[in-house]
């Protein structure tokens, strides 16, 4: 099982409270959090500059992928990084009851042919319905 440590030494970065708190925070909770719930979370122990710039170094290491949810809001979600090469291409799950956002990796997008001249640099695709724990 990886730990925060773990994670920031796979990443080769530098350990610090912050990101060992955020990291925890992910693997805790098992879904995409929005930068307004880890300040939540970690209960002003960080000012929400550090946390910002937190979740951007993670987002340059390819450590977390953003998640856009039914309203727009940017939430972020924890990358497995099982298989060597991996993809943000996804199906992501909105719970209607309890507006958890849970990445379903086993579930693949669909390929879109796009017309000549567009190119493709991101797909997300958000299903909405009841998750397993509020059925």
């Amino acid at each position: 099982m990886n730990t925060a440590l773990s994670i920031l030494k796979q990443h080769k970065l530098r350990v610090t409270d912050c990101r060992l708190e955020i990291i925890n925070e992910f693997l805790g909770k098992q879904v995409a959090l929005a930068h307004s719930d880890l300040e939540e979370s970690l209960n002003s122990q960080f000012d929400r500059v550090t946390i910002y710039r937190t979740l951007k170094t993670f987002l340059d290491e390819d450590l977390i992928h953003k998640v856009l949810d039914d309203r727009g809001a940017t939430k972020y979600a924890l990358c497995t990084h099982e298989a060597a090469e991996h993809n943000h291409e996804h199906v992501h799950f909105k719970c209607e009851k309890c507006g958890e956002t849970t990445c379903l990796e086993s579930i693949a997008l669909p390929k879109i042919p796009l017309p000549k001249g567009f190119k493709k640099h991101e797909m997300s695709l958000l299903v909405q319905g009841t998750c397993n724990k509020c059925n």
